[in-house]
């Protein structure tokens, strides 16, 4: 089997085109953290509005009627239940599999940064949910999500889910943050990659990869 070896001067233009990607991506990487950093704060939990922490004065559901017959109100999962008992993506939104205390399910949308615990951690005691709300939903219309959040129970109701986040939700750190920059790393290559080479065959450095054509005699 023959072995395809790029020529020199490829790889001398790949390098430079990477070098000039790793400051690119650095300045990338640092605005995306300045505009996560603004994101994060215009979206902070508040007490007393939806994906907010619930105090002891907001209502404690117990089953799918308190749910329908409450505008706003909380649920109460023993330990980190709540987390790992099915979950899945509809659309954009990351839905969890929530027990109510008398064992009925529905699907959560859950601002995990306002969980409070009523333990020494998050194993022990019970995890009081942000402060929520129902949505009407046919959660019925994505087969795949529905595989993923019933991988264990299946849900009671599948016409609505709790919206525990609100204007809490932001982009996850590693996406917001990480993305940008491999992204600008990638199209730095792409751009200077050929610029490099280009300039190259102007010089006579390395052989152009399209000859010019030659002009016809008259």
């Amino acid at each position: 089997m023959r072995r395809r070896i790029l020529p020199i001067d490829a790889y001398i233009c790949l390098a430079l085109s990477v070098l000039i990607a790793l400051g690119t991506g650095y300045i990338a990487g640092r605005v995306a953290e300045v505009l996560y950093a603004q994101e994060v704060d215009k979206h902070q939990a508040v007490d007393g509005e939806i994906g907010g922490r619930a105090d002891e004065t907001v209502f404690r559901a117990q089953s799918v009627d308190d749910l329908l017959n409450h505008d706003t109100f909380t649920i109460v999962s023993p330990g980190i239940h709540y987390k790992n008992e099915g979950a899945g993506y509809y659309g954009n939104y990351y839905l969890y599999s929530v027990e109510l205390p008398n064992g009925e399910r529905v699907a959560a949308r859950i601002n995990t940064e306002s969980v409070q615990s009523t333990g020494d951690s998050i194993y022990s005691g019970d995890s009081i949910l942000p402060l929520g709300q129902l949505v009407w939903e046919d959660l019925t219309k994505s087969e795949a999500f529905l595989n993923q959040i019933e991988f264990s129970k299946p849900l009671t109701r599948k016409d609505f889910y709790v919206d525990m986040v609100g204007n809490t939700g932001v982009l996850a750190a590693d996406l917001a943050l990480e993305t940008p920059k491999i992204v600008t790393q990638v199209l730095t290559v792409f751009i200077f990659y050929p610029i490099f080479h280009t300039i190259g065959s102007k010089l006579g450095i390395f052989a152009p990869y399209f000859a010019p054509k030659k002009k016809k005699e008259n």
